[in-house]
């Protein structure tokens, strides 16, 4: 290749990068408020809310579809005056106790906030229970060479 040719190429992807880098930094947030604290409000919840398509992931991290219509209707709850709760209430009752980081105790969870505890629970009584099990058997041949090296010692 000739220095002409090389730098041609270079040219064109230094061109390329400027666009890409250029689209990126393109990119704004949608969702303005007014008020600060409604701005911080929605932050908040954005980050307490999961993303029903992704795994274990919040709706402010989340790129998927149904992460930005939910991020949406936070955005529209909140310019209708909708308070914390209010927000995470439509959205359990809208998409199941799921779409909450911090599931409630109730008879269909109770099994998520008490097996960890009985685990451990079973485990060490397990334990314990194999450790009085075992029995420390000496048979007669050690016991009397234990007793020959004592006297011996002495």
């Amino acid at each position: 290749m000739t220095s002409t040719m090389t730098g041609i190429i270079y040219r064109f992807v230094l061109v390329i990068l400027t666009c890409i880098c250029t689209l990126a930094l393109a990119t704004e947030d949608k969702f303005h408020f007014d008020e600060p604290a409604k701005n911080a409000l929605f932050i908040e919840l954005t980050k307490e809310l999961r993303c029903p398509k992704c795994q274990n992931q919040n709706i402010a991290d989340s790129d998927a579809m149904i992460a930005v219509d939910l991020k949406r209707k936070v955005y529209d709850l909140l310019k209708k005056d909708y308070d914390k709760q209010q927000v995470i209430d439509f959205m359990k009752q809208r998409y199941g106790d799921f779409v909450y980081y911090q599931p409630p105790v109730n008879s269909m969870t109770i099994w998520l906030w008490l097996l960890p505890a009985l685990f451990i629970f079973v485990a060490l009584v397990l334990l314990v229970m194999s450790r009085k099990r075992q029995v420390t058997e000496i048979d007669k041949a050690q016991l009397a060479k234990a007793q020959q090296m004592l006297e011996r010692d002495e």
